[in-house]
């Protein structure tokens, strides 16, 4: 499989009309100062048309990826998590920073969208795809829960009255669900890239930087949820391991990626 470069903004009007639009539904849910009821219809619509702009790209001729889109799905993924979870945990607060996320990779999205798909892309490049991107998804969600935990600690250590919204423990519960369903995934995305390797990119499996920093992330996340099973690990010591395990993945793709795609100009 030849990818091939592209790195203008795509000029259709149905790719531009709803990322334009999400982004502003987006910055008015994260900086307005309306009523509760508000800045949420603000938000639903804003993931209604993200999800909207995402299909839009899909349909491009040929179609394209990169570390935006990547991340523009990514985004989508962890808004979507935090829109069924709110509806389990009305006082979850983490709206407003979802939305700056949101709007930032649905431009990134539109500017970047990546490298066409031009030549035939292997049968098994969308299943490879697809694990990834969903990895990406539950691992940046087990962060967003890290985040809540550790601002949920320093507020009890201030005894602030104003916490986190949701119980530590609550919290906690969740980010290792995230953790545990995103290792799945990137354990099977691995194996793809490594038993299909030649298939997805016209190569056998290699150590480049993009393998090896997806590997590492893969052995952090096993090392935590191995510690968590056999010696409890928990709080500070297992957040500060999804934070070093999330850098890792993004290093993996999105900045491996990013490299190529706009600092030397290549898709390859």
């Amino acid at each position: 499989m030849a990818l091939h470069p592209h790195f203008s903004a795509p000029t259709s009007v149905w790719t531009l009309a709803p990322a334009g639009m999400a982004t502003l539904a987006y910055l008015l849910a994260a900086f307005s100062t309306q009523r509760a009821g508000q800045a949420r219809t603000s938000l639903y619509t804003a993931w209604g048309l993200h999800l909207l702009s995402l299909v839009a790209g899909v349909f491009n001729t040929p179609a394209h990826f990169g570390f935006a889109p990547a991340l523009s799905i990514t985004a989508w993924l962890m808004l979507t998590m935090y829109l069924v979870e709110q509806q389990l945990y009305p006082r979850m607060r983490a709206a407003s920073l979802l939305a700056v996320m949101g709007a930032v990779a649905v431009l990134l999205a539109v500017f970047f969208p990546g490298t066409s798909l031009a030549n035939g892309p292997s049968v098994w490049l969308p299943l490879h795809l697809t694990l990834g991107v969903a990895s990406y998804g539950l691992f940046a969600a087990a962060v967003v829960h890290a985040g809540l935990m550790t601002r949920a600690e320093r507020r009890i250590r201030r005894a602030s009255e104003d916490g986190a919204g949701v119980p530590l423990l609550t919290l906690e519960r969740i980010m290792f669900h995230c953790v545990n369903a995103g290792f799945v995934l990137l354990t099977a995305t691995l194996l793809v890239g490594w038993l299909f390797g030649e298939a997805l990119y016209g190569h056998p499996w290699r150590f480049d930087h993009k393998t090896v920093f997806s590997l590492l992330a893969w052995v952090v996340f096993a090392v935590l949820l191995v510690g968590r099973a056999r010696f409890g690990w928990r709080g500070l010591h297992a957040t500060r391991m999804v934070y070093a395990g999330a850098v890792m993945l993004l290093l993996g793709y999105a900045g491996s990626r990013f490299v190529l795609e706009v600092l030397l100009g290549h898709g390859a």
